[in-house]
């Protein structure tokens, strides 16, 4: 994907010419945009209107575009039809990019002022996963290998479980919840089998959700191109105010590319993929960390010891020397050709990963570990040391 090196775009009659899109493909795009805003508008009023609508909202580009197809068809709607509560939904995994974070913060907060000035029946909500959940309690205080391709434990504890407790939270209290997703076929092949495989099984232009009961999807700029995506951010102003001129800067010192929001196992593979560059700064299911490393490259070198600290953390992750033999469930186990699989990091190692990690948030200068992390793990050594010394005792 190629982020527009400019924001001075072609006229709105220039010819388009991208397969999939929403009609006619040589319309400008001015006219699909509005065909978009007044197809969200019509869902928006349409017979499920006692149904939330939870938008996800990364603050990437295509959520970016989603968000703001709902707000300009919300303001196209007379107050007294807003009947339908809308919830902007983003989810902190704690281990964000910093950088990527500072952008969502700013947004949501824009999105929140806005909101509540021209009295829109919006939420801006933020999930983050349980503090016993988190990637430092999972990983430094109880041991868990950092994540891999075959080990991806992360993405349902940080992600998953976070957004999808939010969602069902409404279902309880509606009977059934609408999640409006930027979702696009032309993202991957493995997105558009997903998307063709849910195509439309209720009504019009909803489908019901592959892993959470009675939840439904929307996927309004399902049929728009990266072009078409990046035409609209540049050509029309943020409806919250001010322009996305920080989004496009973002992606061009990331070198493009985001984790998009993943609400099922199904969706996973699309976190932690070379097509998904930022996300959490401690993905290590990726080779190379192409989001930093492009920060860096663009000269935001506070961001080396970050890398360095992940670097390390896959190359000492396969030690047998830093693993337990048992597993935590206390079993020594073995794969079906005999292989011995190894258990959590020793204590040794988690007090070796964590004195790093301080070591790096002193010379990155932020907060990249929370005092209530830090007790849960200290806890979670405690127990362990305990029950350890039981056992020998025994």
């Amino acid at each position: 994907m190629t982020v527009p090196e400019t924001l001075e775009l072609e006229p709105a009659s220039s010819p388009e010419t991208t397969p999939g899109s929403i009609g006619c493909a040589m319309r400008p795009i001015a006219e699909r945009w509005q065909e978009i805003i007044q197809q969200v508008k019509r869902e928006y009023l349409s017979s499920t209107q006692s149904y939330p609508w939870i938008v996800g909202f990364s603050g990437g580009k295509d959520s970016t575009v989603v968000a703001h197809a709902v707000f300009e068809a919300l303001l196209a709607i007379p107050p007294s039809q807003r009947q339908r509560p809308v919830h902007i939904v983003s989810n902190d995994t704690l281990v964000e990019s910093p950088l990527v974070m500072a952008h969502l913060n700013d947004v949501t907060a824009q999105i929140k002022y806005a909101v509540d000035n021209l009295n829109l029946p919006i939420t801006v909500a933020r999930t983050h996963p349980k503090l016993t959940d988190t990637f430092w309690s999972l990983l430094i205080g109880k041991g868990y290998p950092s994540p891999n391709s075959q080990m991806r434990w992360c993405t349902d504890r940080l992600k998953i479980q976070p957004t999808g407790g939010y969602i069902k939270k409404y279902i309880s209290d509606y009977g059934s919840a609408i999640v409006v997703l930027g979702v696009r076929r032309s993202e991957s092949n493995r997105r558009q089998q997903t998307v063709d495989r849910y195509q439309n099984v209720r009504g019009q232009n909803l489908n019901e959700h592959g892993t959470i009961p009675n939840a439904y999807v929307y996927r309004p700029i399902v049929d728009l191109s990266t072009d078409d995506v990046w035409d609209i951010l540049g050509s029309f102003s943020a409806p919250w105010g001010g322009t996305h001129t920080r989004l496009f800067q973002l992606y061009r010192d990331a070198e493009g590319g985001e984790c998009p929001v993943v609400l099922s196992k199904d969706e996973a593979p699309g976190c932690g993929t070379p097509n998904s560059r930022f996300g959490c700064w401690t993905c290590t299911v990726v080779e190379k960390d192409r989001s930093l490393q492009g920060f860096i490259d663009a000269g935001k070198h506070i961001y080396q010891p970050l890398v360095a600290f992940r670097n390390w953390l896959i190359e000492i992750r396969n030690d047998p020397t830093r693993r337990s033999a048992i597993r935590r469930n206390g079993r020594l186990t073995f794969a079906g050709d005999g292989k011995h699989i190894l258990g959590p990091f020793t204590i040794q190692t988690r007090k070796e990963i964590l004195e790093k990690l301080l070591e790096a948030q002193a010379q990155f200068g932020g907060q990249l570990i929370s005092n209530e992390e830090l007790d849960i793990i200290h806890k979670i050594w405690a127990t362990e040391l305990q029950n350890e010394g039981s056992v020998a005792d025994a």
